[in-house]
């Protein structure tokens, strides 16, 4: 079983409208809302894609609900810790400049905290578990060490979507796959990378201290599998971009879920060239019908 675990989910408040006057009345033409966070969005992608799952973390609260009802209408599984404080709601408006106001989220109790680990502390060799995003302010960054440990322990397989010092953190638990892009690669070692084979070199680098799968997303540059068997690139693909939140999350999931089915590294990472252009292609996470459509577009070669 693949598990995602989302520590601090959101609602996805998305406001539509040509321009944002301050201090006046604005009217909205459109509005959105989404069950948000990093995990959730890799849950619902491994759904389309016909694997199931089971979506983990803290909720709370109203805000909470809708998350948790989304998922079930989806038919995805949850093993939600419940926390007494609402589940945080994130605005994003998007007019003639894009401006995000970010929830802080619930607070968690040590209580909540050891249910979690309850949780993952009960798998087996047999589960995958995606660890996405970032923390309850309360907690910070630093659970994430503990949390992924633990799971190690029950001999479970950890994938780790994280940026800096948290992804660097994990990779002492050799986590099947780590995606940076070339940017956030790029400043974990203070170095600009642009070129492919600078870029390669220091996806090495995180390999060498851990890692067991590194993909490299390049935005419209393409992206890079490197593995201890070779480098992989996968050439961009044409279309119009609609949408960038979700993009890196369907990526994880189309390699995570493709890599459990198969153990094949290459296939696996054509999934989530597919998934995640596919999503940068939609107005939300993509279909099922539109990835499958990407997949047959989708290039590799051995570098």
């Amino acid at each position: 079983m693949i598990y995602t675990v989302t520590l601090n989910p959101s609602i996805d408040y998305i406001v539509r409208l040509d321009k944002v006057n301050v201090g006046s009345v604005n009217r909205m033409e459109s509005d959105d809302k989404f069950a948000g966070g990093k995990g959730i969005n890799v849950s619902r992608v491994l759904k389309r894609l016909g694997i199931d799952n089971t979506a983990t973390g803290f909720i709370g609260g109203f805000t909470g609900k809708f998350i948790t009802d989304t998922l079930e209408n989806e038919a995805i599984a949850t093993k939600f810790v419940q926390v007494s404080e609402d589940t945080r709601i994130n605005v994003k408006i998007k007019a003639d400049a894009e401006t995000e106001i970010n929830g802080t989220g619930p607070t968690v109790s040590p209580e909540q905290l050891a249910a979690l680990k309850d949780i993952l502390s009960g798998l087996s060799e047999k589960d995958t578990v995606v660890f996405a995003g970032s923390s309850n302010k309360n907690l910070g960054n630093v659970v994430y060490k503990e949390l992924i440990s633990l799971t190690r322990q029950t001999g479970a397989q950890v994938v780790s979507d994280f940026e800096g010092q948290t992804l660097i953190d994990s990779l002492e638990f050799q986590p099947l796959l780590v995606k940076p892009n070339n940017h956030e690669l790029g400043d974990i070692f203070g170095v600009k990378l642009e070129k492919l084979d600078e870029i390669e070199k220091y996806a090495r680098e995180i390999l060498a201290k851990g890692a067991q799968h590194v993909i490299i997303s390049m935005a419209g540059d393409g992206a890079l599998l490197v593995t201890k068997d070779g480098a992989y690139f996968a050439k961009p693909i044409k279309g119009i971009v609609k949408n960038s939140v979700g993009a890196g999350d369907s990526m994880v999931a189309g390699f995570t879920g493709e890599f459990v089915r198969s153990g094949n590294a290459v296939e696996a990472f054509k999934w989530g060239v597919a998934c995640g252009t596919a999503t940068t292609f939609s107005d939300d996470l993509a279909t099922a019908a539109f990835i499958n459509e990407t997949y047959e577009k989708v290039e590799v070669e051995k570098i």
